[in-house]
This record gives C-alpha cells, structure tokens and sequence, in this order.
C-alpha cells in the first residue's frame, strides 16, 4: 500500500511540476550520510516529479569541496560548521540553509588498545585541522576531561586515507562518517563516541549568495524533495533502502545492517546553539574575530515553506 501511494503521489507532482529548463541545481557533497533524504529523493523520482535537475558532485576532501564552492563550480555544499563559518568570516557570500542528521564517529583502532576517550591520552588521532573531525575530537575529548593537546594530532584531509590508516594501525583513533564507520566498526575497531551522544550537530547545507538569489525556487524543490526522502525512509524496511546504500554510498550488504537511519528528520534551519558551539571553538583558536556575526551565517526562510 505504501508504494502505491508513493506512487500515487509522484504522478500527482509529474503533473503539476513547473520544469525550468536548463536550470541545474548543483550539490557538493563529502562521503557521508547527510545527503540520504536527497539521495532518496533522486532515487524514488521525487526530484524529478518536482521539476528539479539536481546534480550531486562527490569530493573526498574539504579543501576540494570548498574550492569548488568559492569558484562557483557548485552552488551549495553538504558541509561542517566549522568550515561554513571560517569561509563566512573570510568574506565568502553563503548563507546556511539547513541542518544536518547524519552522526560522526570517534572510532579507536582495533590494536590500539584504546577502550575510551581517556585512553586517547598520548595516542595518535588523525584530523583535518579546523574542520569537523578537528572540532569533534576536541570537543570529545573535554567531556573526558582532556584537550586536543593531551593526544598526537595526525594531519590527514581525506577521508579514506585515514580509514586505512586507521586500519593499517598507523594512527590509533579518528572521527569518520557512515559508511567508513561502519565498515570500521565491522572490522573490530571500536567506537568511542559520536556528536549525537555529546549532544551537538555539526553539518549543514550551505548555498552561495549568487544561488540564494538566482536559484531559490531550485532550493525549495530541493527542499520538498528531501521531506520526501525522510518520509520515505521512516516509512520503508532497510531491505527497501538497501540498493540506494549500497549504489550511492558504498555500504556493503553486510554493512546495510548498521547504517543509522531512524535519525533523519525534516529540514530545518542550523540550531544557533550548535552554531554557537563551533564559533566558540574557532573563536579560542584564533580563527575568527570576537565581533563575527554568527546570525548572518543563517538564512531559514527557504525551509520554512
């Protein structure tokens, strides 16, 4: 009954949709789970019934997702707090649109004999300086009562690298998202936390100023479509998202079976509490000034149609 009513709904929007012809809307995205819904969405058709041409581009490293961004070869981006509010205080026109669900992993190796985030004293732990996995270490680390200067910094932007340097027993712990974590936690690395169990969100979808202006019809489709994907996904078995896991994600079928999908909700703007959090963080180190307006980092207004 679900898929006929699913199916139901498409016809409905094919109907209605206003296509724009030869308007894209491009997407930069990390290999992570917060772009899911969106997936879906593309998947199931929704986009299209919506008349929206939305491209996702996949990038493996911050510093290539954001050099896309900043030279207009995409016009939003899955990204960190952290990375949104040092482009935002440098003078880049974006704006953050929406939160994000999708969790990351601060994960021990499996030979590293580290069983808790006191145990990461001393050890190597793997980051990319001033980007999420920075912030979620750090910020871990004080709920254990230490500091990013109690463990070795590892520097390694890309996100696979240090999945196989976690595996290789190079580094002793890092931060890593679905579906790296699962596979990781599969293999006998074990997890030590996540930002959901310290209680804080830390991506959002952010959009150049130039596409907030001329594209904000494309947003809002976009935005329709990613509501569909988590009705989709709270209303449908994991054997059902399967395919899409495994094609657009990586997960292997065994892997499927610890994917984290009763977390997705709909779109809303990023919680100031959270965005407080990492300007804080940035702020102590230097990287932006006390009179940086965090407020204007956020636009909500195409989320609540």
């Amino acid at each position: 009954m679900k898929k006929v009513l699913f199916g139901l709904l498409i016809m409905i929007l094919s109907a209605c949709a206003e296509k724009e012809t030869g308007t894209v809307l491009t997407l930069g995205v990390m290999p992570s789970m917060d772009y899911l819904p969106l997936a879906v969405a593309i998947k199931e058709g929704y986009t299209e019934a919506l008349g929206l041409d939305l491209e996702i581009k996949q990038f493996y490293a911050a510093t290539e997702r954001d050099a896309a961004f900043q030279s207009g070869n995409v016009d939003g981006t899955v990204i960190d707090y952290t990375g949104a509010l040092l482009q935002k205080a440098g003078g880049i026109d974006l704006k953050l649109v929406s939160g994000c669900s999708a969790p990351f992993y601060i994960i021990a190796g499996k030979n590293s004999r580290v069983d808790s985030l006191a145990g990461l004293k001393g050890k190597k732990v793997s980051v990319s300086q001033n980007t999420v996995i920075d912030f979620c270490v750090d910020t871990a680390l004080q709920s254990a009562g230490l500091s990013g200067a109690d463990v070795e910094k590892v520097e390694i932007n890309r996100i696979p690298l240090r999945y196989q340097m976690l595996e290789s027993g190079n580094i002793d712990a890092t931060a890593l998202p679905d579906p790296l974590a699962a596979a990781a936690l599969m293999d006998g690395h074990r997890l030590l936390t996540t930002n959901i169990e310290q209680g804080f969100a830390i991506t959002g979808i952010m959009f150049t100023g130039r596409a907030l202006r001329e594209k904000s019809g494309l947003i809002k489709k976009m935005y329709q479509a990613y509501d569909m994907g988590v009705e989709y996904i709270g209303s449908h078995s994991r054997e059902d998202l399967a395919p899409v896991l495994i094609e657009s994600f990586g997960f292997t079928e065994a892997s499927v079976q610890n994917a984290a999908l009763d977390i997705y909700a709909r779109a809303a703007p990023p919680g100031m509490a959270d965005i407080n959090l990492t300007a804080d963080w940035l702020w102590e180190r230097g990287l932006i000034g006390a009179d940086f307006d965090r407020a204007a980092a956020i636009d909500a207004a195409l989320v609540t149609y």
